[in-house]
């Protein structure tokens, strides 16, 4: 039925944590898929994963660290202390380090 066919549909679109293979360097990084309405949610369902993974990701107050970008859908983040940006549906959430020197 088309009911059914809708609510099959709303579970398939979750919004998708990917992490770069430069972390994975250091821990395991998962990809996560989950229905997080902010990147913070989403952030804390990976960490809940692998717990280790939050210290290289967030410094000791809870803030994005200084080295660590999240892009979602294609956008840098723009909320890098409480991390409230919204997450639609089938959101694509990307986490990588910073590069710096040249």
């Amino acid at each position: 039925s088309l009911k059914r066919l809708k609510v099959r549909e709303m579970i398939r679109r979750m919004a998708t944590v990917f992490f770069t293979p430069q972390l994975q360097r250091f821990t395991a990084t998962p990809q996560v898929e989950t229905g997080a309405s902010t990147l913070r949610e989403a952030l804390e369902v990976a960490f809940a994963i692998n717990p280790k993974l939050r210290g290289y990701v967030l410094d000791d107050q809870g803030h994005l660290r200084a080295n660590v970008v999240c892009f979602i859908d294609g956008r840098r983040c723009t909320e890098r202390i409480k991390l409230t940006d919204r997450l639609q549906a089938d959101s694509r959430i990307h986490v990588l380090q910073a590069l710096s020197g040249g």
